[in-house]
């Protein structure tokens, strides 16, 4: 089976993935606060080399499309926008709660990290809840439902206040070859990458308007 490269910076990291069916080809994972726009490209091409591949040698490609960081999140989806033009490889958009969740029993919340005190939760299982952005003094009684596991950022925090069993968060490369697995499952994508924000942007918003990613 040709393989799937994934790939993500929802947040401070530059990461990768490799993943050809059951096998873990090869992962590269850079903790970064900044930089990820110079970074991502150079890494992805290093993780090909390692692999003795080339862009024509895959499959399709899976990008973490968020929640998470603002900045983040665009730099990944643009370049698997541009990726999917230059190299005509299908582009599978993957939410990093998704990703967490990918292979645990249900049901379970997957929960990362959106500052302030702040998380953002999914809820997988025969009753799912969407994704939405929480405070965690403050979460909702619905997430909470018998036998729930929380996994992720701020896990042990938002089991107690489910009354919830916190689950071990996995290593970064696995929960991003868990979005090349996720994107292995589908059938061909029905739409482009797309970010998915939870909430505004931290920063003001600049007196010309930004470029827009295009559906």
């Amino acid at each position: 089976m040709s393989p799937i490269l994934a790939f993500d910076t929802s947040a401070a990291h530059c990461a990768a993935a490799l993943v050809s069916g059951d096998r873990v080809v090869g992962a590269r994972v850079e903790e970064m606060a900044r930089g990820q726009a110079e970074r991502l490209m150079p890494l992805l091409l290093e993780l090909l080399a390692d692999a003795g591949l080339d862009w024509r040698d895959l499959s399709a490609l899976a990008v973490g499309v968020g929640p998470g960081n603002f900045t983040g999140i665009r730099i990944s989806v643009a370049a698997a926008r541009g990726l999917m033009l230059s190299t005509g490889l299908p582009g599978h958009g993957v939410s990093t709660l998704e990703a967490l969740a990918h292979g645990l029993p249900r049901p379970v919340l997957a929960v990362a990290d959106a500052r302030r005190e702040r998380v953002y939760a999914e809820r997988f299982g025969a009753t799912p809840v969407a994704a939405a952005l929480h405070p965690i003094a403050a979460l909702p009684p619905e997430l909470a439902c018998p036998g729930l596991g929380v996994i992720g950022d701020r896990a042990e925090a938002v089991a107690e206040r489910l009354g919830a069993t916190p689950l071990p968060r996995p290593p970064l490369d696995e929960t991003v070859a868990a979005m090349a697995r996720i994107a292995m499952g589908r059938g061909a994508p029905a739409a482009r990458p797309a970010p998915l924000y939870l909430r505004p942007a931290d920063a003001a918003p600049p007196r010309d308007a930004a470029p827009r990613l295009l559906p």
